[in-house]
């Protein structure tokens, strides 16, 4: 489970920390929510790094996301 604070690696290298974290339900798992830098990068290679985001003390894949997480049709509450 994310809090806030936990370091974002991006390619093996701290690049932020996740401002806030709670378990996201549209998604079904954890989901947290944080700041990298991104000067002049096209979204094909900020989606393209391999993401992580260390987790007490251990590397969890992470997957960076540029679209809402959110159920905009409510299909999530119909099942």
């Amino acid at each position: 489970m994310l809090y806030h604070n936990e370091p974002i690696l991006r390619d093996g290298r701290i690049v932020g920390h996740v401002a806030s974290g709670a378990h996201g339900h549209h998604p079904g798992g954890a989901m947290g929510l944080g700041y990298v830098p991104c000067a002049d990068e096209s979204v094909a290679d900020l989606l393209g790094s391999d993401w992580s985001v260390e987790v007490a003390g251990r590397r969890v894949a992470a997957e960076a996301s540029f679209a809402p997480m959110y159920d905009p049709k409510g299909e999530q509450l119909k099942t």
